[in-house]
C-alpha cells in the first residue's frame, strides 16, 4: 500500500547523456552537454560574438566616415583630416587588439597545431632555471616532476613532451587573473593538441596515449593547483558555502524518506557506508582531477556493495542515485562545488565523457543538483511539513507500521532516537529549573550573610571590649596575682593536700 504511494527518486539513464545525442555523458556544469559538444558550442558562440563585434566596429567606422564627409565636403583642408585619422587609427588598433585577444583563446587550436607547437618549443629552448623553482617549491610539485621525468625517460619524444608541458605550466602562472572559463579553455586546448600529436606518434594506440595524458594531467595540475582551484575570479567559494548550508539544513532527512534500499544494521553494509562517506570526503584532499574522480568511483563502488548486501541482489541505477544522495547528505563533503568545477574544467575530457569515472561523476552532479532543488514533494511530504522540518520547529517521526512498508528497516532505531530527543528536552527543562533555584539560593545566601554581619556589628557596638588600663594604686597587686596564677584552672579545687616538705636525714 505505502509502496504504491511513495514516489521515490528516479533518473532515466538517458538524462545522463549529452543533450546533443552524441552518446557521451553530459554535465550540468555544461548545460547537459559533454565536454566535446560544450567546447564546440562555446567556440561557436565566441566566433559569433567576434563577428558581431567586427560588424559593429565597421558600422561605427562607416557612420563616422559619412559624417566626416558630409561635414567637410565644402572645406577640405589637410589639418582637419588629422583628428579623424588619429581616431581611425586608435579605433582600428583597439579593434584588432580585442579580436586577437579573443581569437587567441577561443579559436579552435586544432586548426593550427604546428604553429602553436613550434612556438612552445622555441620559447622553451633555453628555459629560465629560477622561474619555476621560485613558484613550485612544494614537496608535491617536486615529487610530481620527478615522477613525470621518470615516466617520460623511456619514450622517444619524452624530452619534447616535458619541455612543452613545463613551458605551458609556467605560462599559466602569469594568467591567474584570467577567468576560470578562459583558463579551462587554455588547458583543454593543450590537452587536445598534445593528444592529437600522440595519436600520430603512437599510430592510434589509445591505451598508450591515455597513459601519457594521465601523467601529463598529473604533472600539470599538481603544479597549477593553487592557481586554478577555486580561483578568485569565480563564485565557487560562495557556492561551496551555499551547498554546505543547504546540506546542514537537511540533516533531518532520513534513509526512509529517500527510500534508500540499505540496511545499516548489517555490519558489512554499515562498513561500506562509512567507507563511501570517507571516500567522498577524501576527494578534497587530492590535487589531480583523476585522483578526485578515483575517490568518487571508490565511493560509488562501496554504495553498490552496500545495496547488493542489503537486497541480496545486484543493485540497479534507480537504487544507486538515492543512496548516493543519502551519502552526500551524511558526509557534507568540504568544498563540494569547487571540486566538481575543478574536475569539470581541468580533467582530461575523454575520462568525463566515457567509462565508469564519467558515469559516477555525472551521477554525483545529478545528486548535488537534486539536493539543491529538494522539496517536500521529492520526500513525499507536504509543503507545511517540509518547512517545519527545515526551520527546525519540528522533527520527523516515522512510526513503524504493522502492515507492509516500503522503507521500514530503521524505524525502530528512529523511534529510539526520538524518545531520546524527548528525554533530552525534558532534561533541559529540569536543568533550567535547577539553575533558577540555584540562583535563588545564591540570592538568599547573600541576604543572610548581610543580615548576620549587621547583627554582629550591632552586638559589638552594644558591648565594647574592656581593654582600658586599671587604676594606678592597684596595678602592681593585680599584675602580680595575674602573673602568679599558673594553676588558674585548679583554683576551684580547695581539697588538695599541702605540698611535701623536704626532710634531711643524718647519715
Amino acid at each position: 500500500m505505502m509502496m504504491s504511494q511513495r514516489r521515490g527518486i528516479h533518473l532515466d539513464q538517458s538524462e545522463l547523456l549529452c543533450k546533443k545525442g552524441c552518446g557521451f555523458y553530459g554535465n550540468t556544469g555544461w548545460q547537459g552537454l559533454c565536454s566535446k559538444c560544450w567546447r564546440e558550442e562555446n567556440q561557436r558562440e565566441k566566433q559569433k560574438q567576434i563577428q558581431e563585434d567586427w560588424a559593429l566596429a565597421e558600422r561605427l567606422q562607416r557612420e563616422e566616415e559619412e559624417a566626416y564627409a558630409s561635414r567637410h565636403q565644402k572645406t577640405q583642408s589637410q589639418p582637419s583630416i588629422t583628428p579623424f585619422s588619429k581616431f581611425e587609427e586608435r579605433k582600428t588598433k583597439e579593434k584588432s587588439s580585442k579580436v586577437n585577444t579573443v581569437t587567441k583563446f577561443f579559436t579552435p587550436s586544432s586548426k593550427t597545431p604546428p604553429k602553436k607547437d613550434g612556438a612552445l618549443f622555441d620559447s622553451q629552448s633555453s628555459p629560465s632555471p629560477s622561474s619555476s623553482a621560485s613558484r613550485h617549491s612544494s614537496v608535491d610539485s617536486d615529487h610530481a616532476t620527478r615522477e613525470f621525468i621518470d615516466f617520460l625517460k623511456p619514450l622517444k619524444s619524452g624530452r619534447e613532451i616535458f619541455k612543452q608541458c613545463r613551458a605551458f605550466t609556467e605560462s599559466m602562472v602569469y594568467k591567474r587573473d584570467m577567468g576560470a572559463d578562459e583558463l579551462s579553455e587554455c588547458v583543454q586546448d593543450f590537452y587536445q593538441n598534445l593528444s592529437e600529436r600522440l595519436q600520430t606518434q603512437f599510430k592510434g594506440s589509445t591505451d598508450h596515449v591515455e597513459s601519457v595524458m594521465d601523467e601529463v594531467e598529473k604533472y600539470m595540475m599538481t603544479r597549477l593547483y593553487k592557481e586554478v582551484f577555486c580561483p578568485e575570479t569565480t563564485d565557487d567559494e560562495k557556492k561551496d558555502l551555499a551547498i554546505q548550508k543547504r546540506i546542514r539544513a537537511l540533516h533531518w532527512v532520513t534513509i526512509e524518506m529517500l527510500c534508500v534500499p540499505v540496511d545499516e544494521e548489517i555490519p558489512e553494509v554499515s562498513d561500506s557506508v562509512v567507507k563511501a562517506i570517507t571516500d567522498v570526503i577524501e576527494m578534497d584532499s587530492k590535487r589531480v582531477p583523476k585522483d578526485k574522480l578515483g575517490c568518487i568511483t571508490r565511493c560509488s563502488k562501496h554504495i553498490f556493495n552496500a545495496i547488493k548486501v542489503s537486497k541480496k541482489e545486484a543493485a540497479s541505477a534507480d537504487d544507486f542515485l538515492p543512496t548516493l544522495i543519502y551519502i552526500v547528505l551524511k558526509a557534507n563533503p568540504p568544498r563540494l562545488q569547487s571540486n566538481i568545477q575543478y574536475i569539470t574544467r581541468f580533467c582530461n575530457p575523454s575520462r568525463l565523457m566515457t567509462g565508469e569515472d564519467g558515469y559516477y561523476f555525472t551521477n554525483l552532479c545529478c545528486a548535488v543538483a537534486f539536493i539543491e532543488k529538494l522539496d517536500g514533494q521529492s520526500l513525499n511530504l507536504s509543503s507545511e511539513e517540509f518547512e517545519l522540518y527545515m526551520s527546525g520547529q519540528a522533527s520527523p517521526h516515522w512510526p513503524q507500521a504493522s502492515g507492509a512498508s516500503s522503507c521500514s528497516p530503521g524505524s525502530a532505531a528512529l523511534s529510539q532516537v526520538h524518545k531520546r530527543l524527548d528525554l533530552l528536552t525534558g532534561l533541559g527543562e529540569r536543568q533550567e529549573r535547577v539553575m533558577e533555584k540555584a540562583r535563588q539560593l545564591e540570592s538568599d545566601l547573600i541576604d543572610w550573610t548581610d543580615e548576620v554581619e549587621q547583627k554582629v556589628q550591632s552586638v559589638l557596638e552594644s558591648f565594647p571590649p574592656e581593654t582600658q588600663n586599671p587604676p594606678a594604686n592597684t596595678a602592681s597587686g593585680t599584675t602580680s596575682a595575674a602573673s602568679s596564677a599558673i594553676d588558674s584552672d585548679n583554683v576551684e579545687n580547695e581539697l588538695l593536700p599541702p605540698p611535701l616538705t623536704p626532710q634531711v636525714f643524718a647519715g
